[in-house]
């Protein structure tokens, strides 16, 4: 993975921030584990409430896991005054969503001004064994504040 430099010296608190702002991975109980520039890992403990109906974890928990690691990730990399939003991913299912903790690891591939691409890792652990349960690819944009239009530079006349 190539050392990336955060814009933001401050991207952990602001990354801590974004994420906690989201009722949903209150919800599912998902938490950060881990922080570095173009690097997130999250992880969320089992829950029945979670399940489909062989028991094992919903492919929607397991994949929102991942977007939100890809976006984590990314996020650490924008400037301060950017927020982001998801814009497409990919998800692959490897294997049953079976353990009693699912870890979340993505990585930033490349960096962009708008675009940022991501991979990201599921594991399931269960019976002290780790499995890689799902794949993710993942495209996030910076959203970043716009000039209103009476505050823009007038047009040079031509």
């Amino acid at each position: 993975m190539a050392a990336y430099e955060p814009k933001n010296p401050g991207y952990r608190a602001a990354a801590i921030a974004m994420f906690d702002g989201q009722p949903a991975m209150h919800t599912l109980g998902i938490v950060i584990v881990r922080l570095a520039p173009g690097e997130a890992e999250l992880a969320m403990l089992h829950s029945p409430a979670l399940t489909q109906q062989n028991g094992f974890v919903h492919a929607g928990i397991i994949t929102a896991g991942l977007d939100n690691a890809c976006g984590v990730a990314a996020f650490t990399l924008m400037p301060r005054e950017a927020d982001i939003l998801t814009v497409e991913f990919k998800t692959t299912l490897l294997a049953p969503a079976r353990g009693e903790r699912f870890v979340f690891k993505a990585e930033v591939v490349k960096p962009g001004r708008t675009l940022t691409f991501c991979e990201a890792r599921a594991f399931a652990e269960h019976e002290g064994k780790v499995t890689l349960i799902a794949a993710m690819t993942g495209t996030l944009m910076a959203m970043l504040p716009r000039v209103a239009a009476s505050q823009a530079p007038a047009p040079i006349p031509a």
